[in-house]
């Protein structure tokens, strides 16, 4: 057959194969020459992949069942004693060569993660086929960012003889062991539990109550739990799936637990796992006018408005600052920092504001304001306001704008938005609608008691403190006085004189309570700033209530439809992932009374509750 070709087949048969034979052995001299320079690559280079050992030791030999079937549900837990850590603090090891050897022992001690680790490490340098190189240095006010993956000069370890607690932490601990054997059982590894039908919720899919609840568990002592949690998150977390998230919700909980574990534990997986999340977020800032659209898609890339708007909300492209500040920090990739401080500074410069208030949204494409006229301190605004002081206190009390900012803003609500109710004269906060005062107030609101005290604490003006005291008084009220003994969503206040003497009321739409924290969290700031045991013993008050209306026997807390009915409260068979992140977090802290437990002097806490390091100056 090849001798009735023609001489023209014959030679172009013969000039395709020669053509082939040399392609190939190109292609083995290309691919033979990467593995040479990875494998080639200085220490310096290699050394945010590799993973240092787990800084807990492993777990006690255990039932490894996640049944939980023969205890009593409504039995509180035996268990031994323990405390949290004295927050040991120490410096980081920034030779080479020792954090060789760490990755040395990693290896050894958890052979079966070889696997796992190695296709880690390759997502933390490559993304969608970019390979991504680490910048040197942040600028100011990173100052202390001069190289790539350092660890933070305050990292904790968890003691070898815990403290003893006292009565109040106990019922914490206890409480969220309840919470962590339902979601260990019906929702391993996703993102919510439903606790009445015994199953789980997704959101993004991403683990989001674990990961809500890794530094929670660090900060109990819970080693043992902390330990199954971040094999998890070694073996089982990946952040390459085809889906949408929410920038902020997906920031200030997955990057924002990442981080504050990586400081709290010194284990740069959730470092690394961290920087990987981050890269994927940012093309939610390819915008026209560089505010982020509220959507990314973390595998595709692709980012986008919600459906029904090309606009954002303004507390939530405000309220990311801290996570990716400290991330550029910690990598030395300037990227974060500088797409999250371009959003403060075009906000600080726009027109639409109210001596300091700021509307709720924000159009993408002109990066102006819009629905102008309409402010409030509750939904789609609180958190602006929170992230002003907390990045001027995380910066170390430099960036005169934010502080300035902030000082305008708080006397924009004493002048617009404060007035008292009937009968009790409780201070409130209402909504201002194009000049005209509603009285409603929505328990987000009970951040701002915590947050006035936490400023005021770091030297702001003494008469926020009288403001912080008086709110504070109004959010446990706004619990008080409901038949549960629980806040509802939104509450209503009398400003004339109501028949049953009560300052407030709800409207039906508005009576579910979702384990929020904001209440308890301001209790924890009152209590640390002014020492008074009123706030512990309030704080002691709705983990009762916690516990007598929302607890489910078989593991998990439940949000309820109906605070106003103690004899059918509605369950609406959903665990937050904050309820661990952050309600009985604070909780936790608030009963404690050693002021060095995460010090308001060492660290800041993002709106999830996430500890992250206050900045040391050079």
């Amino acid at each position: 057959k090849w001798k009735q070709l023609s001489r023209l087949q014959q030679n172009m048969i013969i000039f395709l194969l020669a053509f082939l034979i040399l392609c190939g052995f190109l292609s083995y001299i290309h691919m033979a020459d990467q593995w040479k320079a990875l494998s080639g690559k200085p220490t310096e280079e290699r050394k945010m992949m590799p993973e240092i050992p787990p800084v807990l030791p492993a777990p006690q030999k255990a039932d490894a069942s996640p049944a939980f079937s023969k205890m009593l549900p409504q039995r509180p837990r035996k268990h031994f004693r323990r405390g949290p850590p004295h927050l040991q603090i120490r410096a980081p090891n920034t030779d080479s060569k020792a954090g060789t050897q760490d990755d040395t022992k990693e290896q050894a001690a958890a052979p079966g993660d070889a696997h796992q680790e190695e296709n880690t490490q390759r997502t933390v340098i490559s993304w969608r086929g970019a390979v991504i190189e680490p910048e040197q240095g942040t600028g100011v006010p990173l100052r202390r960012a001069e190289a790539p993956a350092k660890p933070s000069p305050l990292v904790t370890r968890m003691q070898k003889e815990p403290a003893v607690l006292n009565e109040r932490q106990e019922g914490v601990m206890e409480a969220f062991r309840h919470a962590w054997k339902g979601y260990r059982q019906f929702a391993w590894g996703h993102d919510e539990l439903r606790p009445v039908s015994r199953s789980f919720s997704e959101w993004f899919g991403l683990g989001l109550t674990l990961i809500d609840a890794l530094d929670t568990m660090w900060i109990l002592g819970l080693k043992q739990e902390f330990e199954e949690a971040r094999t998890w998150v070694s073996q089982k977390l990946s952040f390459k799936k085809d889906v949408d998230v929410n920038l902020f919700e997906s920031t200030i909980r997955i990057l924002g637990g990442l981080l504050s574990t990586y400081h709290l534990s010194g284990d740069r997986l959730f470092l690394r796992k961290a920087k990987d999340f981050g890269d994927r977020l940012m093309p939610a800032f390819m915008t026209p006018s560089k505010i982020p659209y509220s959507d990314v898609n973390i595998g595709t890339g692709v980012a986008h408005p919600p459906q029904w708007t090309s606009d954002s909300t303004v507390s939530e492209v405000t309220s990311i600052q801290l996570e990716f500040r400290e991330l550029s920090r910690l990598t030395g990739v300037k990227k974060f920092q500088e797409a999250a401080e371009e959003v403060t500074r075009h906000v600080h410069h726009l027109s639409g504001k109210k001596d300091g208030l700021v509307p709720m949204f924000i159009n993408t494409h002109s990066g102006s304001f819009t629905h102008l006229g309409v402010f409030t301190l509750g939904a789609r605004a609180d958190s602006y306001y929170e992230y002003l002081l907390k990045q001027w206190i995380q910066g170390g009390k430099q960036e005169t704008q934010l502080l300035e900012d902030y000082l305008a803003a708080i006397e924009g609500i004493k002048t617009h938005l404060v007035r008292h109710s009937e009968p009790n004269k409780l201070t409130f906060i209402g909504e201002l609608t194009h000049d005209r005062f509603s009285a409603k107030m929505d328990h987000l609101v009970c951040f701002l008691p915590g947050t006035l005290a936490l400023g005021v604490h770091h030297g702001l003006p003494a008469d926020h403190m009288e403001l912080a005291r008086a709110l504070m008084e109004t959010c446990y009220q706004m619990n008080r006085q409901m038949e549960t003994g629980l806040s509802p969503e939104i509450v209503h206040f009398n400003l004339y004189p109501p028949t049953d003497n009560l300052d407030v009321k709800v409207k039906p739409a508005d009576r579910h309570n979702l384990l929020r924290p904001e209440t308890v969290e301001s209790l924890f700031y009152l209590y640390r700033t002014t020492g008074d045991r009123k706030y512990q013993d309030w704080g002691w008050e709705i983990l009762q209530s916690f516990n007598k209306y929302t607890r489910v026997p078989s593991g998990g807390y439940t949000s309820i439809n109906n605070v106003q009915n103690p004899h059918k409260p509605e369950p609406r068979d959903k665990m937050e992932s904050f309820f661990l992140g952050e309600t009985l977090k604070y909780l936790y802290l608030l009963f404690s009374d050693d002021q060095n437990l995460l010090s308001l002097d060492t660290y800041v806490f993002n709106t999830e509750a996430h500890p992250l390091p206050i900045w040391a100056l050079s």
